[in-house]
């Protein structure tokens, strides 16, 4: 793999057997030896799960108008947020299609952190300054010097709790601690993650992290911890239907059509990017919008599958599997909105076969949050 980064922790990939790939640029595992994409997804619904997410970016957003800044690149509402409170949300393009998805991390009014997906950092960092024109902030992507690990599952806490004097428990759902001595190491860590699980995302510098990862792999040893790959990590977001940029967002997909209405605050005050897009798009009424299938028939349904109704084609698939925790053969589509009321029988085009589906709730498996 010529040309492909690696990250601070690929030598402790290798050594813990993980079956490497290119993704985004990047060689990370999509699982490692000793049980495969079953078991770590299963690790992490009833353990801890670890993985490396060293790939994806950081923006830090600092000045006097830093709030004022962001609050006009993104659809939902940061002004709301308390200091060390995070936020997901997007950026969106003037016509109300997706840029990115993204946490927003405020440490103050006038200091942010903006991580981004690892495919699109040069993208989503040429948007943020482009539009940060007339704005009094300073920008910096830090992404470079940034190493991260997501620890998920519901042992994620005793196992961190090991290594740190930080109270834990103290750490509220989706909000962050900064300078958390974990084993040693400088770390920022927030209660969050991709897997619908309790955890923790946890970053420091590339020099420490791999004692990090280390000394969580033996602080976890007896609390279940595994190393987790690419493959469970899509899913386990999926079965709890978190969205992944590419598939249940894009371009040519709204964050209102892929059912993130909650997340874009329309009547905020201050303006934003896309404003008027969604406002018209919410005012008419959804052409299309996301939806949960469950197939009838053999066959998984991938990514870009196209969904029919007789003869009409009325959508397309954004990621399908059969579900680790439900034994369920599952899907999200884009689907026209008149096929998506609860029951509605449709077809999924399955290589040269249509396999029969019915619309379903889209969350397969519930959240376990600690709130």
């Amino acid at each position: 793999m010529e040309n492909v980064k690696k990250t601070a922790l690929y030598d402790l990939h290798v050594k813990y057997g993980g079956k490497i790939i290119e993704f985004c640029g990047w060689a990370l595992p999509t699982q490692y030896e000793g049980g495969g994409i079953n078991a770590e997804h299963e690790a992490v619904r009833t353990a801890a799960g670890m993985f490396d997410v060293s790939h994806m970016g950081e923006v830090e957003v600092k000045g006097k108008e830093a709030e004022k800044f962001i609050n006009y690149l993104v659809p939902n509402d940061i002004t709301v947020l308390e200091p060390n409170q995070v936020l997901y949300t997007q950026f969106c393009y003037p016509h109300g299609g997706t840029v990115d998805d993204l946490l927003v991390y405020k440490y103050t009014n006038e200091d942010y952190l903006l991580v981004i997906n690892a495919a699109n950092v040069d993208k989503d960092y040429a948007w943020i300054v482009e539009n940060s024109k007339g704005f009094d902030v300073s920008l910096k992507n830090i992404s470079p010097e940034v190493s991260e690990i997501a620890l998920q599952g519901p042992n994620a806490e005793k196992i961190l709790q090991k290594l740190t004097d930080t109270d834990l428990a103290q750490v509220k759902f989706f909000y962050c601690k900064k300078d958390v001595n974990i084993g040693g190491a400088s770390c920022l860590i927030s209660r969050t993650g991709y897997t619908g699980e309790d955890g923790f995302e946890i970053y420091t510098s590339n020099e420490d992290v791999s004692a990090v990862w280390e000394k969580l792999m033996e602080a976890g040893k007896d609390l279940g911890i595994k190393p987790a790959g690419l493959g469970c990590r899509d899913t386990l977001r999926f079965e709890v239907a978190l969205p992944l940029y590419g598939n249940e967002l894009g371009e040519d997909i709204s964050p209102l059509e892929a059912g993130l209405g909650y997340f874009v605050k329309l009547d905020k005050e201050a303006d934003f990017i896309g404003k008027e897009a969604l406002k018209k798009q919410k005012a008419e009424g959804l052409k299309r919008k996301l939806v949960g299938l469950e197939l009838k028939g053999k066959g998984i349904a991938r990514h870009e599958c196209e969904v029919y109704s007789g003869d009409k084609k009325v959508g397309f698939v954004t990621t399908g599997y059969q579900s680790p925790s439900t034994g369920k053969v599952v899907a999200l589509a884009i689907v026209d909105t008149e096929y998506t009321e609860m029951g509605t029988q449709l077809e999924i085009q399955i290589r040269k076969n249509r396999v029969p589906a019915e619309v379903v709730a889209k969350k397969f498996y519930n959240k376990s949050y600690k709130k």
